[in-house]
């Protein structure tokens, strides 16, 4: 109890400072909104145009909540994954679910030319890349689900995860060396990512993903702390290993898999943040991580959204790209200084 309120303030503080980050995140961008205005078109007041209130209400705000489903979803995804291996390397996209969304992608975007006219631009719809990532991804897990249950080496489900990542990845590098040279830009462009081209319903139905994601992980936190002391310990504790390892996969499938076919796959968030967190947070139990890694995420990804939009310029920049430009060196960092991992 006493450690739980030692980190009180610094749970708050994350807290408020994302509500500030949403705040400006909604308020920049090409176009100059008075802040006055941006409260007024939040709350349903009056403001001095009505094209503001579009642009807040139809844009913007969508993009801001999506950066923190999209953040704190990746973020809590990699420390279920680095608890669960015990590997301070291991990422959201570890089991292989971005390659398989990728190749679910690909394998519309670029065999699209194969069938033409107008079938192929249903295929090319918003909603068919969505469904061919989800597929994608859902395909890679059940495959992972099925060698979970058959072995019990945590370790050998990692690495049949990263030779499914190596799999699907050379299929998509196959598709594309055969690609003509537009649809290969516009595989390259989704896998860029994007937290802007979402509307209410497409957010509300990541958001439901992403909430039962979020109960599925919270409904095993208890265990979390046992299994970062091996898994012989957490039997002895009565810890049903099998149990814990299926509802991680499918908490860290849900949460990844729904992000990475709504906003494509999006780089070292999952990875980066356990560990900035820890370095504010230097603990070990869940209960505390989980929250703090939650709103760590938020705030770093509405930072990555507030750098890519370019406040005042009409250009955006990849967020797939910023999010690696942030987090390759803090993963850098972190290797070089040879810091002792709490795993």
């Amino acid at each position: 109890m006493l450690q739980s309120q030692k980190y009180i303030l610094p749970l708050l503080l994350l807290f408020l400072g994302v509500i500030i980050l949403g705040f400006l995140n909604i308020s920049l961008g090409s176009v100059n909104i008075p802040f006055k205005d941006v409260f007024a078109s939040i709350f349903n007041m009056e403001v001095s145009k009505e094209t503001w209130r579009y642009i807040i209400v139809e844009y913007r705000l969508p993009k801001a909540i999506t950066a923190i489903i999209t953040g704190s979803g990746l973020a809590i995804s990699g420390l279920l994954m680095q608890t669960l291996f015990r590997n301070p390397l291991a990422g959201p996209y570890v089991l292989g679910l971005s390659s398989g969304a990728s190749l679910g992608v690909a394998i519309v975007i670029m065999g699209a030319s194969v069938f033409g006219g107008a079938f192929a631009g249903i295929l090319l719809s918003k909603w068919s890349l969505v469904v061919a990532s989800s597929l994608g991804s859902l395909l890679v897990l059940l495959a992972v689900m099925l060698a979970s249950i058959k072995l019990r080496d945590t370790m050998a489900i990692l690495i049949i995860g990263l030779m499914f990542a190596s799999l699907t990845a050379a299929v998509v590098s196959v598709l594309s060396y055969f690609s003509p040279a537009a649809q290969l830009q516009q595989y390259i462009f989704w896998s860029f990512g994007s937290l802007g081209d979402l509307s209410w319903n497409e957010v509300g139905i990541l958001a439901i993903f992403w909430l039962v994601g979020l109960v599925l992980a919270i409904s095993c936190i208890k265990n979390l702390d046992t299994l970062l002391l091996g898994e012989q310990y957490a039997k002895s504790l009565g810890v049903s290993i099998q149990r814990n390892r299926l509802i991680i996969i499918i908490a860290t499938s849900l949460l990844a898999g729904s992000i990475t076919a709504f906003a494509g796959p999006i780089a070292f968030v999952g990875l980066a943040v356990p560990h900035l967190i820890r370095q504010v947070i230097p603990v070990n139990n869940h209960r505390i991580l989980v929250p703090a890694v939650i709103l760590g995420g938020s705030a770093l990804m509405l930072i990555c959204d507030i750098a890519a939009q370019l406040p005042g310029q009409e250009y955006t920049l990849p967020i797939n790209a910023i999010t690696s430009l942030i987090g390759a060196p803090v993963v850098i960092w972190l290797l070089v200084r040879k810091r002792k991992f709490l795993f």
